[in-house]
C-alpha cells in the first residue's frame, strides 16, 4: 500500500507550499496518490495559487501530467508556478520519480513558459484520446513536456 511522507510543509524561502489535502489512488479510475497543496507567500497564509503532484506513472499521468499547477490572476508573472514545480520536485524525487510529464493546452503560453522556466522539453504535442478526461472537459490537444532530474534527494523542510 502507497505510504504518504511528511511533506506538509515545503518552502523555498519566497513561497511555501503547504498541503491541503492527500488523496489515496483509485485503480479503477486510474488515479495515482496525489498531493494538493495550496502555495502561499512565505509566511503567510493568503492563497495565491495551488500545485499538486500525482505519484506513479500510468495512462493518466503519461496524458494529464504528473504536476498541475494555477496561480491566482493578481500574482501571475512573478515565476511563482516554476518557484513551485521546482519545489515539488523533491516530493518527486523522494518518492523515486525522476522523470515527470507535464502537459497544458498548446495555447497556455504561460504554461509552457513555466515548463521551460525549469528546463521540462517539450516531448510532442498530442491528440487527446475522446474518452480521456481532458477530452470530456473541451481539450483536443495537449503538449507534453518531460522533466527529468537527478535522483539526489534533498529536504527542504
Amino acid at each position: 500500500m502507497f505510504e504518504f511522507k511528511d511533506f506538509d510543509y515545503l518552502s523555498d524561502g519566497k513561497i511555501d507550499l503547504i498541503i491541503d489535502k492527500k488523496v489515496f489512488g483509485d485503480d479503477i479510475k486510474g488515479y495515482v496518490p496525489t498531493y494538493k497543496y495550496k502555495i502561499t507567500l512565505h509566511e503567510s497564509s493568503y492563497k495565491i495559487g495551488t500545485i499538486s503532484i500525482r505519484i506513479g506513472n500510468n495512462e493518466n499521468t503519461e496524458l494529464g501530467g504528473h504536476i498541475g499547477y494555477g496561480i491566482n490572476e493578481e500574482f501571475r508573472g512573478n515565476s511563482f508556478a516554476s518557484k513551485a514545480c521546482k519545489i515539488i520536485m523533491q516530493v518527486a524525487l523522494a518518492h523515486g520519480l525522476n522523470r515527470l510529464v507535464i502537459t497544458c493546452n498548446p495555447n497556455n503560453y504561460a504554461s509552457r513558459k513555466t515548463c521551460e522556466n525549469i528546463g521540462a522539453n517539450l516531448n510532442k504535442t498530442i491528440d487527446l484520446p475522446i474518452d480521456s478526461d481532458l477530452y470530456k472537459k473541451g481539450e483536443m490537444q495537449s503538449c507534453k513536456y518531460e522533466w527529468i532530474k537527478s535522483s539526489v534527494y534533498i529536504n527542504l523542510c
